[in-house]
Formats: structure tokens, sequence, C-alpha cells
């Protein structure tokens, strides 16, 4: 019997959803993106310990919808480790001028979600992962704008997971190096979304940042 079990939990949009099942049935739950591919990777070697992820993210979401969940889908959970990957949609509301994004909530509500969890769960340890884009699809008919306004998020993100004690995955470089030999599309087809090799990389980018942290899971 495990003596040390840890339960890890995937946070975020679409690309963290990954059509995930809403059931039980543990061949659907993780979706097929990232996460599964992280909890493949990890559950197989860590078999002894039988590590649990969760994947708890909904397509669509932007901080403020995490925020606004978080109680049920993140601090109820008790993980011991959250994973957090949101931006786009934040970005997207903007981008496209919809009500949503009258306002830039992102920094403000990223900073209450992760305020609330140290406080109720200061145990836990924490993931930050970096928004990305790629110049093609609907990034691409306004690229300039549009990667300002992730870059910002980028920024965002590094400066809040130094704040708050977090693993930070930087996830642009390793999808702007890979499109020195493949374009774009074959990453991230619409510009946004992973391909299969897409989730590959942002799986091995996970990896090397957590598993070479103190908050490795063992």
């Amino acid at each position: 019997m495990a003596s040390n079990k840890r339960t890890i939990l995937f946070q975020g949009d679409s690309i963290t959803d990954g059509a995930r099942g809403r059931s039980d049935d543990p061949n659907h739950i993780l979706g097929h993106g990232y996460p599964y591919l992280i909890a493949a990777e990890l559950g197989s070697k860590l078999a002894a310990s039988e590590p649990k992820f969760i994947n708890r993210g909904i397509s669509g979401n932007r901080v403020s919808d995490l925020y606004a969940r978080w109680n049920e889908d993140a601090i109820a959970l008790k993980p011991d480790l959250i994973s957090i990957l949101i931006g786009v949609n934040d970005a997207w509301r903007i981008m496209n001028r919809l009500p949503e994004g009258a306002t830039d909530r992102f920094e403000r509500a990223y900073r209450h979600l992760l305020t609330e969890t140290k406080e109720v769960l200061p145990n836990a340890g924490l993931v930050l992962m970096e928004p990305f884009v790629l110049n093609v699809g609907a990034p691409a008919e306004d690229w300039p704008r549009w990667m300002a306004q992730v870059a910002e998020y980028q920024r965002i993100a590094r400066q809040l997971a130094e704040e708050y004690g977090a693993v930070f995955v930087p996830l642009q470089q390793p999808f702007d190096d890979a499109c020195r030999s493949v374009n774009a599309a074959y990453w991230l087809w619409d510009g946004v979304h992973p391909t299969a090799a897409g989730h590959r990389i942002i799986a091995d980018a996970w990896l090397e940042a957590v598993q070479g942290s103190a908050l490795a899971i063992r």
C-alpha cells in the first residue's frame, strides 16, 4: 500500500480540459492533452506511491472563471500540488473587444486566487504555466497586438510565480524553438490550441520544470 500518496490538480481552460470526461471513467477523466501525458509518465514511473491526478480544466475559462469555481474545483479537493495554465481566453476577449474583456482582470483575479490558495492550503505546491500563442490562425490576424497582450500575461505569470513561491513553466520559448523546423500550425493548429505534438511539448516542459524543483513528485 502506498504510504505517501499525492494529489496533483491540473487547472485551466480548453488546453487543459482536453475534452476530458465528466464521469468517473478513468479512461477519459484526464482528457487527451498534456495532463494525460504527465499522468501517464509519472503514474507509471511512480506507481509504488500511487499519485492521483485530477483534471478540472474547463474550456473557455479566464482567470476570473477559475476564481469563481475555486472552492469546489480546487480548495475542496485538497490537492498537494496545483498546476495552472490560463490566460489565452482573457486575451481573446480583449482582442475581440467583447464585453467580457471591457476590463483586464488577469493579474487582479490571478492574485486573488493565489492569495486565497496560500491562506487555505498553505502546504500545497503551486505550478504556474506560461500562456503562449503562435503566429497562425486567429492570432495571425493581428499578431503584434496579440503578442503584446500575451507577452504581458507571460510577464505577470512569471512575476506571480516568484512572489508566491511557485514553479514557473516556460512554454513560449519551447514552441518558438519548435517552429524553427516545422510550421506553427503543426504545434498549435489555430495558434492557440495544441495538436498532439504540441501537448507533448507542454508535458515535457512541465516535467522538466517541476521534477527538477523542490516540488518534484516522488
